[in-house]
């Protein structure tokens, strides 16, 4: 069982009750991979830490698994290696059966709603159970009735003529996700359900992983649409974009890269080469500039993040709910390693413009640190570090 010590350094103003964003509040690790019953507290701005092998990474993959799952992706894009996440010495039943099972909590206008799978692994990759709770009643279910068939019985609230509607669901997609395309809303019970389940997608969909490669980053790329990939291996590309339509998030980004690197940064801008490619340039002032590609990894992976907060989805590659007002939506940052290749300076510019950026509420932060970045991020206003101990 894993053990979770939360300390928190509040901000001056509390959460709302019924935050107008939906956000995840709470990861549930019941049975996946190192670990069992284990819920994770997630605020703005949240840091994992803990020794090697205590499963910070394995919970920014739960996280990302439910969000993607939330986003439509079959099961099997999701976990190709199912059999990775089954909890070690978990033996199969009599019919060779074994599984995960991983949910999360999302606070938003229609409160607190709970979403809980369970998975089967082996012998065939498939959801077998799915909850969905608003306020201690349960909105939805879905169970596998017939093993032979690839689909689960889905039942949910109607709170009409007919109390609960039965159909069957696919079982290799998240049951939630699909809720707006069979329920017709028509009674108090069907919005119920409505609401629940746009609350969870919205909250899940709106996620970016993001993990900077620098080796990826130095070279020059072709002229694109200017949205940064989850390894930032297109960051030429985005500074040309920020560069021209986002002027002032574009200047504070120059700040915060000069505040960070080693040398005076009085600029990022590119440099257009033959064939349409672009390569990212630091300006260092009185006319001189170096390409970014001379940069140390610490820094291109403090540039990177940096951009990530301080231009948020409107240059990532996410895909958040269309129908939902981006404004009612918060992007959460899943940051493996946020503190990878950072000297001391950098992380501690890193974690005040995260706070910072966070504390408005339209971004979130997950990510993982070492125990001496956590022990830096005990002293910063909105962080809460998560311990954990395998």
């Amino acid at each position: 069982m894993t053990v979770i010590t939360t300390r928190t350094t509040p901000t001056r103003t509390g959460v709302p009750a019924r935050p107008a964003r939906p956000f995840v509040s709470e990861l549930r690790l019941s049975a996946f991979a190192s670990y069992r019953r284990a819920a994770i507290p997630l605020g703005p701005f949240t840091l994992l830490t803990g020794a090697s092998g205590s499963g910070k990474t394995t919970a920014l993959r739960a996280h990302e698994a439910l969000a993607r799952l939330a986003s439509g992706d079959p099961l099997e894009e999701v976990f190709p290696d199912p059999g990775a996440w089954v909890p070690e010495r978990t033996g199969a039943d009599a019919q060779g059966r074994r599984g995960f099972r991983l949910g999360c909590t999302v606070e938003g206008p229609a409160g607190p709603v709970g979403l809980d799978l369970a998975v089967q692994a082996e012998p065939t990759l498939r959801i077998v159970g799915e909850r969905l709770v608003d306020g201690g009643e349960t909105l939805l279910t879905t169970a596998l009735r017939d093993p032979r068939r690839s689909a689960v019985q889905a039942a949910w609230h109607t709170a009409g003529a007919v109390p609960v509607t039965r159909a069957p669901f696919p079982d290799d997609r998240l049951g939630t996700a699909l809720l707006p395309l069979r329920v017709a809303g028509t009674t108090e019970g069907q919005l119920r359900v409505l609401a629940a389940a746009e609350q969870v997608v919205v909250a899940l969909r709106s996620a970016f992983a993001c993990d900077p490669q620098p080796q990826r980053m130095r070279g020059a790329v072709p002229v694109g649409e200017g949205r940064l990939r989850p390894a930032c291996d297109n960051l030429a590309d985005v500074l040309r974009r920020t560069h021209t339509q986002c002027a002032q998030r574009h200047a504070r980004l120059v700040a915060t890269a000069d505040a960070g690197c080693a040398g005076p940064v009085t600029g990022l801008t590119v440099e257009h080469l033959a064939g349409g490619a672009v390569r990212a340039r630091a300006g260092r002032g009185a006319g001189h500039s170096t390409p970014l590609c001379r940069l140390g990894d610490g820094e291109l992976r403090y540039l990177a993040f940096a951009l990530v907060l301080l231009t948020g989805p409107h240059v990532l590659v996410v895909d958040p709910a269309a129908e939902v007002p981006s404004a009612m939506q918060a992007l959460t940052v899943l940051a493996d390693g946020l503190d990878r290749s950072l000297d001391a300076r950098q992380t501690r510019e890193l974690l005040a413009l995260a706070a910072s950026i966070c504390g408005d509420g339209h971004i979130r932060v997950l990510g993982t640190v070492t125990e001496a970045t956590a022990a830096l991020a005990r002293g910063t206003a909105g962080v809460t570090v998560v311990d954990l101990a395998p």
